[in-house]
């Protein structure tokens, strides 16, 4: 993942491979959002490695829109997307599907182990893809929402509100800027899991306003944003304790 291009942390890679091959639920890991290819480099070695199956990338390798990674002059990302699937001898472990993630959901039918949404990061770009997909979630499965400790508008919402916010999910915390949850309908909603979410939501609620402004944070209030995000726990995370946690 090191050597592909793209805006993964070193700890928000180490993270995404543990849910990769450690969730304890049936069914695909779906990837919305893959611009030039590095989380799913990632995915897709781990999946290869354990015999989980093809990584499900979806993406239309266009940037229409403003929380769009820049192209540099380039009409679409999708060449270099595949040139870092076949560098990395991946390209038969990933199903590629060129396209927006809502024309993915038409007819989608199978269940998801790992629900890993770095597409549009708009609020209405970011439900949607929660909203789309998060039925098909297997129970005990896992969702990571890209960029919630960003200052996009669209990920730290659908994440406090959505996710944070429901009892059907149970563990749920921050690496870097990824923030994910357990899908857990039969329990989610025991006092534990509710009042550790409640705990992690009030903190993450702060960032909610601030990043609405996304780029356009500056002096005090962008000062502000980063001391109100440094009270968020994102640090790493011990991978034997997050194995023991997700546990059904």
């Amino acid at each position: 993942m090191s050597a592909a291009p793209g805006f993964l942390t070193e700890r928000e890679a180490r993270f995404l491979a543990l849910a990769a091959a450690c969730t304890p639920a049936p069914g695909v890991i779906l990837e919305i959002g893959s611009f030039k290819g590095k989380s799913t480099v990632g995915l897709a070695s781990v999946a290869a490695r354990y015999r989980l199956g093809r990584v499900v990338a979806v993406d239309p390798h266009t940037a229409p829109s403003s929380t769009d990674p820049g192209l540099g002059g380039q009409a679409s990302s999708f060449e270099d997307f595949r040139h870092t699937l076949a560098r990395a001898g991946l390209t038969d472990h990933v199903e590629v599907h060129r396209k927006f993630s809502r024309e993915l959901a038409t007819g989608w039918n199978r269940p998801i182990r790992l629900l890993w949404i770095d597409g549009d990061h708009t609020y209405p770009g970011a439900k949607q893809d929660l909203d789309l997909f998060a039925p098909h979630l297997a129970a005990g499965g896992v969702v990571a929402l890209h960029d919630v400790l960003h200052s996009f508008a669209g990920p730290i919402r659908v994440f406090v509100e959505d996710v944070l916010g429901s009892d059907r999910y149970g563990p749920a915390g921050c690496c870097g800027s990824i923030g994910w949850a357990q899908y857990r309908p039969v329990d989610g909603g025991s006092v534990r899991f509710r009042a550790a979410r409640r705990a992690l939501a009030r903190r993450a609620a702060r960032l909610v306003r601030p990043s609405q402004r996304g780029r356009d944070l500056q002096g005090l209030a962008k000062l502000r944003y980063k001391l109100q995000r440094a009270l968020v726990p994102h640090g790493d995370v011990d991978p034997s304790a997050w194995v023991a946690a997700v546990q059904p």
